[in-house]
């Protein structure tokens, strides 16, 4: 059936139904977007008129949207999504620069991939120059102003005010099941390489125990890592994100390691039109899904 002349979808409405769902509800949307509770509940309602169907449940204990308002809301992100991308790339000022990024492995594997293939392709005009290292190296190239973005990994203790958090994780104690454990003797133990932060930690924490760890294997890839324990090589401290099925979680036979997060570090003494821009995309993101997955 063809849809009836009258019948729009309006654009700020759109963005108010997926601030809703972003947010939990129409309280936390209209705070969001700065509206009243009212001004949100009509642009709903204009939607729902528009389109002949109820969008949000309105029943206690009910799920906050109705099928059709599911439905609408995958083609709400899309229209959303070309819009801006449409606004962006026929602006009459174009930005133009040059931004130094250095980001770990496991940011290169998240939505945060996506953002910077969708920032390119919106910023024609601004080169992105990334570099995939270890989290210690990203920081001591942030510090020595080699790059104006660092996208690394540290424990939650560290992270600062000002960063932006990406995703949290906790660190377990892995090994493979085949391994036989002799904690009287030197523990072997893999590790991404000397400059690894866990490494660090776990060679700290082996002087307040009984536990003496003995590096046998030095990768810089997580890949390798898994390899390694999954081939009985030793025990490594792992991010949930690369525990699997087959390997064994022995975290009761070390002290607990500190949770980690992965954020974003930007220089204050280079910001510029560029930079905020990339960060501005980012932290949008961030608004909207609340959290960015890891793939």
């Amino acid at each position: 059936m063809s849809p009836k002349v009258s019948q729009r979808l309006d654009i700020e409405s759109l963005r108010t139904l997926c601030a809703i769902e972003d947010h939990g509800g129409i309280t936390r949307a209209a705070d969001y977007l700065g509206l009243s509770q009212s001004a949100v509940s009509h642009k709903v309602k204009r939607l729902e008129i528009s389109l002949d169907c109820a969008l949000l449940c309105r029943r206690s204990n009910a799920p906050l949207f109705t099928d059709a308002g599911k439905d609408l809301l995958v083609y709400a992100k899309r229209i959303l999504g070309i819009h801006d991308e449409a606004l962006r790339s026929l602006s009459k000022s174009p930005l133009r620069g040059s931004i130094n990024l250095g980001m770990t492995e496991d940011t290169t594997c998240s939505d945060l991939s996506q953002i910077l293939t969708r920032f390119t392709r919106l910023y024609p005009g601004i080169t992105v120059r990334a570099q995939v290292r270890q989290s210690l190296d990203l920081l001591q190239m942030f510090t020595a102003g080699a790059i104006e973005i660092a996208i690394v990994q540290v424990f939650q203790h560290d992270v600062r005010p000002t960063d932006i958090v990406l995703f949290e994780d906790r660190l377990h104690w892995v090994k493979s099941p085949d391994l036989d454990l002799d904690l009287s003797d030197k523990v072997p133990f893999l590790s991404f390489d000397e400059n690894c932060f866990y490494r660090r930690w776990a060679m700290d924490i082996a002087q307040e125990q009984d536990s003496i760890f003995r590096t046998v294997l030095e990768c810089a890839s997580a890949a390798g890592i898994v390899a390694g324990v999954n081939a009985g090589l030793g025990v490594a401290l792992l991010s949930g994100r690369h525990v699997s099925a087959d390997m064994e979680v022995i975290d009761a036979a070390f002290i607990a390691p500190p949770s980690v997060a992965s954020v974003i570090r930007v220089s204050r003494k280079s910001r510029d039109p560029a930079t905020e821009a990339l960060v501005s995309e980012i932290k949008n993101e961030i608004s909207r899904r609340r959290k960015l997955r890891v793939i």
